[in-house]
């Protein structure tokens, strides 16, 4: 397998991108989830907190090198002549760069609303670029939470897609994202 995309098939590269963010990014809802109910005496009550911080900063750049191959690659021609599906497949994939994008900013300024920047499993800082705003860490808190909600929720439609076009459809979009060849 190349580790460039063809006219009909994603390259290694790609399909490591994808599967690589899917598991991150899930691990990273359900992380956050999880935390936001330990209470003061749990040992993770600190800990919790440092790792997703500073994995979503890990995972924004990983995030940036996708959208960054995946704008230099060219992409496997469509399975179907549908054009609004292909459209709105389109359309999610952006939202999810967005998502992210968006997940981001919010946690960033969640996190730096102390006045304090966030440190990245101690190989660098992001430092605060903004004073220091209780108010605005409610509000950035508030809006992670729905932001991370719409997110999940355009995950579970995104593979109920690819399993629709594999169980439904019968196409091959599923195979290829997977780096199954046709027999």
């Amino acid at each position: 397998m190349s580790a460039l995309n063809s006219d009909q098939s994603y390259g290694w590269v790609s399909i490591l991108l994808h599967w690589s963010m899917a598991v991150l990014l899930i691990t990273m809802y359900l992380l956050g989830d999880w935390m936001v109910d330990l209470d003061y005496y749990n040992p993770w009550y600190n800990r919790a907190p440092d790792i997703h911080r500073a994995s979503g900063i890990l995972l924004v750049g990983l995030m940036l090198l996708r959208f960054a191959w995946n704008r230099l690659q060219s992409r496997p021609a469509e399975l179907t002549d549908k054009q609004l599906q292909n459209r709105l497949a389109h359309i999610a994939h952006n939202l999810f760069y967005l998502l992210v994008l968006l997940l981001f900013i919010s946690g960033y300024l969640i996190s730096t609303a102390k006045g304090k920047g966030i440190e990245v499993f101690q190989m660098f800082t992001l430092p605060a670029l903004l004073p220091e705003n209780a108010e605005r860490g409610e509000l950035a808190g508030d809006l992670h939470e729905i932001l991370a909600n719409v997110f999940l929720v355009l995950a579970l439609m995104h593979a109920a897609a690819a399993l629709h076009h594999h169980f439904i459809n019968k196409d091959k979009t599923l195979k290829r994202m997977l780096g199954l060849r046709k027999p």
